[in-house]
């Protein structure tokens, strides 16, 4: 390596280091002065090139101070986790490796830690050994490519082959969701031509809980989309009936647990995560409570086949399986992809399950802290605190909406505004494992601050 090479990038670290050092103790929020200072970036392409190390400069001195402090411990107004040091590491090293994780031959290390953390993963959430799955970008695509690998299982069984003849002409087959179902799930839908509006929708309870008594009949070309952690409340359909009504039918059941799903790491919530290891897929997010850099998500299918028959490549030139090897772009609906499984192998080797399982009780136990706190002061918590979401009131909508503004121009901490079964409320994630007992003090405390100062001072 040249000098100069060596310099640009230990200048990087020193700037990565010293920007990781003090995000616990700036605003969580973008300060209006930061925001004009993007202006920095707005200029004509030069029409020579600008030294490495000035544009690493100009990054970090005009880009640093407008990133929301997610990385810090006082974010809660999504379920965004900061990534642990172990994977943010992991990750720095995955980018100089610069691997194509599209093949086994094209990176021999994405391709085995992928195979390991499937393995870690499956033995965690109590799943077969043999299931398949993949590393994507996200819940999003999780959701698109385990509800293709479910459309390919059904047809398959009708003697239609979908990928090869598309849906002109195919079989039906219906799509069951609950009215709580997450917005990904819909698009993942539109782009597999099964339609959002072509679903058949079950009423939930007051937790947001698929009631199954209003589930219709099963059948054999059914797919159940059911939830493990409603991004509101945190509440986990009754998977253990969806999921045996739909075996005795032969439907698919597949999981939206974008973030719930790492509950199942903790036998302290057996009672809400019970039957969720008998259903067909599931699809969650690396970058929520495992806490790694985005972008991560994973996809996993009781049926490795159909999910290799939904996203496999042909080609003369492309890698065949080999017996017993899994070729990793034969089950992700990318081709060249980056080797996010690096730093999931990173998170899950650092943790261990006894690790993961005491990230995930850790979060919940301060989201109760938050809601005892806000309870003690006077204000309505609309949900039952079942995992790591609170939902808040402080009265009217424009009363809440108006302590939300309050909370992020103040910047201690940051909390978004929802609207459930029609009360205006703010939520409160907890999935960052940089979130301390301090962070939730500091921040309980500022809402309150907030709130009072808004009601008291008549801010509607």
């Amino acid at each position: 390596m040249n000098a100069e090479v060596e310099a640009l990038l230990r200048d990087a670290a020193q700037r990565a280091i010293a920007y990781v050092g003090a995000v616990r103790d700036r605003p969580v929020a973008v300060s209006a002065e930061a925001l004009q200072g993007l202006e920095a970036f707005r200029h004509p392409l030069p029409e020579t090139g600008v030294d490495a190390r000035e544009v690493l400069r100009l990054l970090d001195e005009s880009g640093s101070p407008a990133t929301v402090a997610t990385a810090g411990g006082r974010f809660f107004g999504l379920v965004v986790g900061g990534a642990l040091p172990a994977t943010v590491a992991a990750n720095w090293l995955a980018t100089a490796w610069d691997q194509n994780a599209c093949f086994r031959h094209t990176s021999p290390v994405a391709a085995t830690l992928e195979d390991v953390s499937l393995q870690w993963m499956a033995r965690m959430f109590g799943l077969p050994a043999d299931v398949g799955g993949a590393f994507v970008t996200g819940a999003s695509m999780a959701n698109f490519a385990a509800l293709a690998a479910a459309r390919h299982a059904l047809l398959s069984r009708l003697g239609w082959d979908v990928e090869a003849q598309g849906l002109y002409g195919a079989p039906e087959i219906r799509v069951i969701v609950s009215e709580e179902t997450h917005v990904t799930v819909g698009k993942a839908l539109a782009l597999l031509g099964l339609g959002r509006q072509r679903v058949t929708v079950v009423p939930t309870d007051r937790h947001g809980r698929m009631q199954v008594s209003r589930l219709p009949a099963l059948d054999d070309r059914t797919i159940v989309c059911i939830q493990a952690g409603n991004v509101n409340t945190g509440a986990f359909d009754p998977a253990d009936e969806v999921c045996r009504m739909a075996r005795q039918a032969g439907a698919w059941v597949h999981v939206d647990g974008a973030f719930g799903l790492w509950a199942l790491a903790s036998d302290k919530f057996d009672t809400r995560t019970q039957g969720i290891a008998l259903a067909d897929s599931w699809a969650t997010d690396g970058h929520k409570w495992l806490n790694v850099p985005y972008d991560s998500g994973i996809v996993l299918v009781r049926d490795a086949a159909a999910l290799r028959a939904a996203m496999s490549l042909n080609a003369a030139y492309l890698a065949q399986d080999g017996a017993e090897q899994r070729e990793p772009s034969h089950y992700t609906p990318e081709s060249s992809r980056r080797a996010r499984g690096v730093e999931i192998w990173a998170a899950l080797l650092h943790l261990g399950r006894q690790g993961v399982a005491g990230l995930v009780e850790r979060t919940c136990g301060y989201a109760r802290v938050f809601a005892q706190g806000l309870q003690a002061a006077g204000f309505e918590v609309l949900n039952e605190v079942a995992l790591n979401q609170v939902l808040v009131s402080f009265g009217s909508p424009a009363v809440t909406a108006a302590v939300i503004e309050r909370l992020q121009e103040e910047g201690i901490c940051w909390c978004g505004g929802t609207v459930w079964q029609g009360r205006t409320a703010m939520r409160i994630s907890v999935s960052s494992w940089a979130t301390t007992e301090a962070d939730v003090q500091a921040s309980l405390q500022a809402m309150v601050r907030a709130a009072k100062k808004t009601v008291d001072g008549r801010t509607y």
